[in-house]
């Protein structure tokens, strides 16, 4: 029994150890999650332009930075134009990246797809970046819109 119960402490303190943000600021050069460059990287207008024809895309994107999560880094909304981005969560909730990454380019190497986020999760990721509560308040309707699993994300 005492070892169930310590082994489910060190569990449950490993987790908490590696939900939190890197350390520092956001660098050019520095990779967070797999090993990745700019070599191949394309825009999101490319990347809509393909799931047009493709549920699904392996692809390395360059865009820039909208916003994240002011909390602890785990997702991140790139810039498509002026009124729309892409979402991007970190594959397997393996890497975070540092809360000040926004305004700055990125190549996210993973997976793209489209996807209907729910009301109740899109408020969930306006509370995450510290949105004000009547612009939480104004969701009232699902988005259908890219979303990224990030294995790979290098600051430009």
């Amino acid at each position: 029994m005492k070892l169930l119960i310590t082994s489910i402490a060190i569990l449950f303190s490993t987790s908490i150890i590696l939900a939190q943000p890197p350390k520092g600021k956001a660098t050019p050069g520095t990779i967070y999650g797999a090993k990745t460059s700019a070599e191949g990287a394309v825009s999101l207008n490319e990347v809509s332009e393909i799931l047009k024809t493709k549920d699904t895309v392996v692809v390395k994107v360059k865009a820039l930075v909208a916003s994240s999560c002011a909390n602890k880094g785990c997702w991140m909304n790139l810039k498509i134009d002026d009124k729309n981005t892409a979402f991007v969560k970190m594959k397997d909730y393996a890497f975070f990246v540092p809360t000040d990454i926004e305004n700055k380019t990125v190549v996210v190497d993973g997976i793209a797809f489209i996807k209907e986020t729910s009301v109740q999760e899109l408020k969930h990721y306006a509370e995450d970046a510290k949105k004000p509560q009547s612009e939480i308040d104004a969701i009232k309707e699902p988005k259908k819109e890219i979303r990224f699993l990030a294995s790979g994300i290098l600051v430009l």
